[in-house]
């Protein structure tokens, strides 16, 4: 629960609205109904935030994220944005486009060694233009010391490096997603629908992070869930609690936020991220048969898997549900797709 609800002078919407942000595509994303969908599951009015539709750099809502880190990175006179994850990264595919379209250079760090092919995100960040650099350690957490390590290379060179962490989970990043939930607020007045929650996947936090800072700030009457697709629930909780707070303060709030009251779901990540799951797999062919919309094996199939499982268990007995899809559709079409075979 958030403390010091009272908003200080000037309005913290003012503030966002104020901040300096690169406008990289058109708003709002649209929000459409999963009909089929939503009466398999029991009549459920069941509706989809379509952020993978936005338009730059082949879509997903870490875009929204970008154009205020963009924007500060510009107003720092930075030639260079430095970020990293793994090959198949929404988020470092995203970042590198910002960077072509802005006329930067961009440095991605990926963990461990390069991949046999070229080919989903990491083929488009290749094609963005980004010099790639791999720790050659398995352990996500090498990209964290290897941006600090191109950043310092860079300016060892006379460059001027901005960096951006896994995820793009920094308080500015997660200003974007309070965005998106003001975004669904005013969708939903003019289409007369009220959503219970909104369901989505947490990886870095940010995402979850915006929605809940948003959902606060709007009063709205919608649970924000999410389910985990690397980090354990706990973790991801904290993570979450801490970026919502950080974003806070950005606009003027003296906000704490309880990890124990945030609602993130575990036991959905499968073999590890990134990893295709049975579960996933069997969610995107459900919602690809049924709706006609792809999923990604990364984050959405696997949230939705989530969801799948907990409506049909019980566990999520709403009437009115909205689920983000993040987008990730580039790491769909990696590999041989056998593990999108029935079982």
């Amino acid at each position: 629960m958030a403390v010091g609800a009272e908003f200080r002078s000037p309005d913290p919407w003012a503030v966002l609205d104020r901040l300096p942000r690169l406008l990289l595509a058109e708003y709002p994303s649209p929000l459409l109904p999963f009909r089929q969908l939503g009466l398999e599951l029991g009549k459920l009015d069941l509706w989809c935030k379509r952020d993978d539709l936005i338009g730059f750099g082949l879509g997903g809502n870490k875009v929204r994220g970008l154009e205020f880190l963009t924007a500060d990175a510009m107003a720092q006179n930075a030639d260079t944005l430095v970020t990293g994850a793994g090959p198949q990264s929404n988020h470092v595919r995203a970042t590198a486009a910002a960077a072509a379209h802005c006329g930067l250079g961009c440095t991605a760090v990926f963990w461990g060694d390069p991949p046999e092919r070229t080919e989903g995100n990491y083929r488009l960040t290749t094609m963005f233009g980004a010099e790639r650099v791999f720790t050659g350690d398995p352990d996500r957490a090498s990209v964290d010391r290897g941006i600090e390590a191109a950043r310092a290379a860079l300016r060892r060179e006379g460059r001027r490096p901005y960096s951006i962490p896994r995820g793009g989970a920094s308080a500015l990043g997660v200003l974007g997603h309070v965005l998106a939930a003001r975004e669904l607020h005013e969708q939903c007045i003019r289409l007369g629908i009220a959503p219970e929650a909104v369901v989505m996947a947490t990886g870095s936090g940010g995402t979850h992070a915006g929605w809940l800072l948003g959902t606060r700030l709007l009063r709205a009457p919608w649970r924000v869930e999410s389910y985990t697709v690397s980090r354990e629930e706990d973790a991801a909780r904290e993570q979450v609690a801490r970026l919502a707070g950080e974003a806070a303060t950005l606009l003027g709030l003296d906000w704490r936020f309880e990890p124990s009251e945030i609602r993130v779901h575990g036991g959905f990540i499968g073999e590890g991220y990134g990893l295709p799951s049975r579960e996933a797999a069997a969610a995107i062919r459900l919602v690809a048969r049924t709706e006609g919309i792809l999923l990604d094996p990364t984050y959405t199939g696997k949230a939705m898997a989530g969801f799948l499982s907990h409506r049909r268990r019980g566990l999520a007995p709403y009437r009115t549900v909205t689920f983000l899809h993040t987008g990730g559709e580039p790491a769909f079409f990696v590999g041989d797709g056998e593990w999108l075979r029935p079982f």
